[in-house]
């Protein structure tokens, strides 16, 4: 029997705040003032309160928020930046964008993020310091200028001892925290909101994620305010004030006042939101046990917000047709690793390179997850599940 049972569902999550978003779409356009002003600078200044940050600006998508970021602290040219084969192309692009160049680390499978153990490894052995206090990497010569761990799903990455590892050798953590809206670390004896540990963190506000927009939408997210005023000029064209331009790395990355005020909306209720995820985990929890999938972890410290519930399954693609035939919506994310996509094909690397993200590819299926979903639809994907793989 078709059950139906969506793999997101927008339409619910709107009508809870349908009259709110109305009204203040009817009031910018009655004040006709789209770009910038009030709606954003409340937007940025209650995001930064809510992820307990000195600075937000609000941008026009989590790829640039991620290049930004890595513009604004220096990486360039002839730099590398260590991050993850295991993610959404945007953490790779803002790399090559600012003509830096990936260094690839893999995952720790069961959290599908760094591996923090292989990127001391990488620092150790394939890379040397030099007296000026550079990291170099010997292959390419390229001087190592950040690390951007991925918090995926919506699971941070292990920050702790991420941060460690970076202060040790001098460099910068830039977090893609695109999936994390809210997603919490334990740092320092203190649980910390995901956006604020590292130098600068990019979010995006893609209409799926935990945190949506009604359109493209980012922001980047610091605990320095002179980096922060650096990022608001660039993203304007480099403007210090109108037609005053200070840098030509000055972009047209604005977020606008209409995406503003719809995330200041949804920004009172995603707290909420994310406890209805969590509790959808936990009840999945229960409902797959025995079944022959790998489900994912709440590492001791991580607070995840489970912008994706992602299981493995040996025989993925059975799985996913099954599901299919009875109605339930899957994703897969991410099927084609980067290091094996044409896009990065000049990097030189070969299928093996990176053995968990490759695993993760072939097995990782993304189950229906929002605030909405019900209880008894989770009943109903576990017993399809079962059915499947009895």
């Amino acid at each position: 029997m078709a059950l139906n049972v969506p793999f997101v569902d927008l339409r619910s999550q709107h009508e809870e705040v349908r009259s709110e978003i109305t009204a203040a779409i009817s009031d910018i356009i009655d004040r006709s003032s789209f770009i910038g002003g009030d709606a954003l600078t409340r937007f940025e200044k209650d995001f930064a309160q809510y992820l307990g940050v000195k600075e937000v600006l609000g941008v026009a998508n989590g790829t640039d928020a991620l290049w930004l970021s890595l513009a604004a602290i220096g990486v360039g040219a002839d730099d590398a930046v260590i991050t993850v084969p295991n993610t959404f192309i945007a953490t790779v692009e803002a790399i090559t964008r600012v003509g830096a160049h990936p260094l690839f680390v893999d995952i720790d499978l069961a959290t599908a993020t760094m591996d923090v153990e292989l990127t001391r490894q990488l620092l150790e052995k394939e890379c040397r310091k030099e007296d000026d206090g550079r990291i170099v990497h010997l292959r390419t010569g390229r001087r190592v200028a950040a690390i951007i761990p991925v918090h995926l799903y919506g699971l941070p990455a292990d920050m702790p001892r991420l941060m460690e590892l970076a202060g040790k050798y001098g460099l910068p953590i830039v977090e893609d925290a695109c999936q994390a809206h809210g997603a919490r670390c334990m740092v320092g004896g203190e649980w910390k909101r995901m956006g604020g540990l590292g130098v600068a963190a990019g979010f995006s506000f893609y209409p799926a994620k935990n945190l949506g927009a009604m359109g493209d939408a980012g922001a980047v997210s610091t605990n320095d305010p002179e980096l922060a005023a650096k990022m608001r000029g660039m993203r304007d064209h480099g403007q210090s004030e109108r037609y005053i331009h200070n840098t030509p790395d000055g972009w047209n990355s604005r977020l606008d006042a209409i995406q503003a005020a719809v995330l200041d909306i949804k920004l009172k209720h995603l707290d909420r939101w994310n406890a209805a995820r969590r509790a959808a985990a936990a009840y999945y929890g229960k409902a797959l046990e025995g079944l022959p999938l790998s489900l994912p972890v709440e590492p001791d410290y991580a607070e995840p917000i489970y912008h994706i519930y992602a299981v493995r399954a040996t025989d993925r693609e059975s799985l996913r047709r099954g599901l299919g035939d009875r109605g339930i919506g899957t994703g897969l994310h991410y099927p084609v690793p980067l290091h094996l996509q044409e896009a990065y094909r000049h990097l030189g690397h070969t299928r093996g390179d990176f053995p968990r993200t490759e695993e993760s590819a072939r097995t990782v299926l993304s189950l229906p997850m929002h605030p909405g979903l019900r209880l008894d639809q989770i009943q109903q994907v576990a017993q399809a599940c079962r059915e499947i793989l009895r």
